[in-house]
């Protein structure tokens, strides 16, 4: 991010006291105070909690549906395994990177961010903080899920722990990082139901949270494996039902992370912190 250091912002904030000495808060301290102030916010806005909350849950079953009428011979995969990591799919684009869209938008429009920078807070800080919550709250549906998964499903609990939680946190600061991108070239949160939706079908169709890679065709699939949310969606999987190998994990993993330095680079460059006019 490109202008004056926070120290400059704060002292030329109009009106602005420096804080007391010895009085100086910690980064842990301003993003629990950034992450409550962003949940309050969030748990007032009723129709964002009913999309976070009921609309994933709702797709796991309408992929269920869908899931049933693909031919999985073959591939060694299940309708409901499929069905149920697709669903942490769905809680992470539209819980992380829809709601946060809005989110980013609704602050910068109100000049929260504007007034925020003048402070001691610094401009990740801000970001990380507005992020917490659907970050937090992604999660805990995820850990729902699965014991939906182990409890109902009969699924059973996640083979690979570690890979699972890869993709759940990688998935978590890609999709953040990606909704601050997003939020550059939405005027309105209104319009962010419109920004959203090119990421979202994309993934939707071509990261395997409806179709399995493994039944498309291999140009398509190969094509498909460079998409966003497809490593993450590998780590997931694998994490949960295994089957992967180590070349796919290691793929899967550096097309992550590569996402994500390109969407950190452009928050870094373009990131938005006055309202649009």
């Amino acid at each position: 991010m490109t202008g004056a250091t926070t120290d400059e912002r704060r002292t030329a904030a109009p009106g602005h006291r420096a804080p007391a000495a010895g009085r100086r808060t910690t980064a842990a301290g301003r993003l629990r105070a950034l992450g409550h102030a962003e949940l309050v916010l969030l748990a007032r806005n009723r129709t964002a909690v009913f999309v976070a909350l009921l609309v994933p849950l709702a797709m796991v079953l309408a992929m269920k549906t869908t899931l049933e009428r693909i031919d999985l011979g073959g591939t060694g995969l299940t309708v409901t395994g499929l069905a149920l990591t697709g669903g942490i799919g769905m809680v992470l684009m539209q819980v992380v990177y829809m709601n946060l869209v809005s989110a980013y938008v609704a602050r910068r429009e109100d000049l929260v961010l504007k007034r925020l920078r003048t402070g001691e807070v610094t401009d990740w800080e801000i970001l990380t903080g507005t992020a917490l919550p659907s970050v937090a709250l992604a999660l805990a549906q995820t850990v729902l899920v699965v014991l939906a998964g182990a409890a109902v499903f009969d699924v059973g609990a996640p083979e690979r722990p570690d890979l699972f939680l890869a993709g759940l946190l990688s998935g978590s600061v890609l999709l953040a990082a990606l909704a601050a991108v997003t939020s550059v070239a939405t005027r309105t949160v209104q319009t962010s139901q419109i920004t959203t939706l090119p990421l979202f079908l994309v993934s939707m169709i071509g990261s395997g949270l409806f179709v399995p890679l493994e039944v498309l065709p291999d140009r398509v699939a190969s094509v498909c494996e460079l998409l966003p949310m497809t490593g993450v969606m590998t780590l997931v999987r694998a994490g949960w039902l295994g089957g992967s190998d180590g070349a796919d994990l290691l793929t899967a993993g550096l097309v992550a992370l590569a996402w994500t330095v390109f969407a950190v680079f452009a928050v870094r460059r373009w990131f938005r912190w006055e309202p649009r006019r």
